[in-house]
């Protein structure tokens, strides 16, 4: 079956116009416009057949940069930080960026957990870690059960629903405002800013600036009577974080985990309504869960691409002299669908966990957040199941539109139907 459904694809071709800002990219791909995400497979494919495994692209604006899609080549960028570092200060184009440059939200340095490095990385990375961690599993997946069944007892009775806006979307920063502790009648507003926040809205600025003005009173009020929950966790830890570090890193954490999981929780939905071998076994739902989310990782990883890393020092990678300085962009789905991986086995995307969907070496997702990012999102699609077991797509496959984006692949709605329920509470199967 084709999983690109809905995406009338069409390539970029190389650009031609004014000389580049580097002598590397006169004859760069300009990564950005209407067209360049209708069909990521393909793009790839043909990237691939053009430039190799590293890839001359021209970003936002002509801005130069380089295109990681070999797994290899990703492999090597994401384990060696001392060549290839998250320090955003180093690039050697910010006299051509302005404040008002589109990508300014993934390359703007913050003191935040995201472009700290070396021991600094270690410092921070492990009170996130130590502070996941001590979440239990079970208490995890029963949290997760309760915000899934609160947002689908709002349209169980309706017999349709849109399960990205009415459902997915609503799960990961619900789960997460309710690890902060924060009281459950503060979730639905902060969940709403959340969503706002990470949109492309004039009400964006806003409602990130209510979300961090709500983190830093959680912070204050923990700092001075601490609980069980991750913000307290992180005061108390014996990297011994400020309050700004705290109130920053809480923000990358929720940032972090919305966006990706809510794109996983429906991508897997889209994947278990509409294709064969998942549609036919909805009854056996929690046995096809997971395979189902790990071949979403797979092909349709909700993190497709990204920003970055930059070079240490002038090094060759892939064919390709990168100059000191310069932006690598991390082509996640692009490293994935890497042939050289190709090894004939039908079942790689079951059992083979090996994709760089949650990134590699010391500034891929810290243990244990791709474990919690599971959790959330096979909970929520097996509680839909044991809620809706006859659920099924409510519009044609090829109606479905993916959002033209580059750096996130996610749907724009997932319409689907079922036997309306009428009262409220769990209906499991058997």
């Amino acid at each position: 079956m084709n999983d690109n459904v809905g995406a009338p694809g069409a390539l970029v071709p190389p650009t031609r116009g004014p000389a580049p800002l580097s002598p590397d990219h006169e004859h760069a791909m300009r990564f950005y416009g209407p067209d360049i995400a209708c069909d990521p497979v393909a793009l790839y494919e043909e990237m691939r057949r053009h430039y190799g495994p590293v890839a001359p692209i021209l970003l936002d604006g002509d801005i130069p940069a380089w295109f990681v899609l070999g797994y290899r080549e990703l492999h090597h960028v994401s384990d060696r930080p001392e060549w290839f570092a998250r320090d955003c200060r180093r690039w050697n184009m910010w006299d051509h960026i302005d404040d008002a440059w589109p990508l300014m939200p993934y390359v703007m340095w913050t003191p935040s957990v995201m472009f700290a490095e070396g021991a600094e990385h270690q410092r921070r990375a492990g009170a996130i870690g130590d502070a996941l961690d001590a979440t239990d599993r079970a208490d995890l997946r029963t949290l997760c059960e309760q915000v899934s069944d609160g947002l689908i007892d709002h349209f169980a009775g309706d017999g349709e629903a849109d399960l990205v806006s009415q459902y997915a979307h609503h799960i990961p920063a619900g789960v997460i405002a309710r690890l902060y502790g924060l009281p459950r009648q503060e979730v639905p507003d902060l969940v709403r800013d959340i969503l706002v926040s990470l949109d492309v809205t004039a009400d964006a600025g806003q409602a990130h600036q209510r979300v961090q003005e709500r983190m830093r009173r959680l912070v204050s009020e923990r700092r001075a009577h601490p609980r069980d929950d991750i913000p307290s966790r992180l005061l108390l830890h014996p990297a011994g974080l400020t309050d700004d570090e705290v109130v920053i890193d809480l923000l990358v954490i929720m940032s972090a985990a919305q966006a990706p999981t809510g794109n996983w929780i429906g991508n897997t939905l889209r994947l278990m309504l509409m294709d064969d071998h998942f549609s036919l076994t909805l009854q056996g739902g929690r046995s096809s869960s997971g395979e189902a989310l790990n071949e979403v990782l797979w092909k349709n990883t909700p993190t497709q691409n990204f920003i970055g890393r930059w070079a240490v020092q002038a090094c060759d990678l892939g064919g390709r002299r990168i100059r000191r300085g310069d932006l690598l962009v991390l082509g996640m789905a692009a490293a994935n669908a890497d042939p050289r991986l190709n090894t004939g086995d039908l079942g790689i995307f079951g059992s083979n966990r090996a994709q760089m969907s949650f990134g590699h070496g010391e500034h891929g997702c810290p243990f244990p957040a791709p474990e919690v990012a599971e959790v959330i999102a096979r909970t929520a699609v097996e509680t839909l199941l044991d809620r809706l077991p006859d659920v099924r797509l409510g519009v044609s496959p090829d109606q479905l539109r993916w959002r033209p984006s580059v750096w996130m692949r996610g749907l724009y709605e997932l319409p689907a139907r079922y036997s309306p329920i009428v009262g409220r509470g769990r209906r499991r199967l058997g």
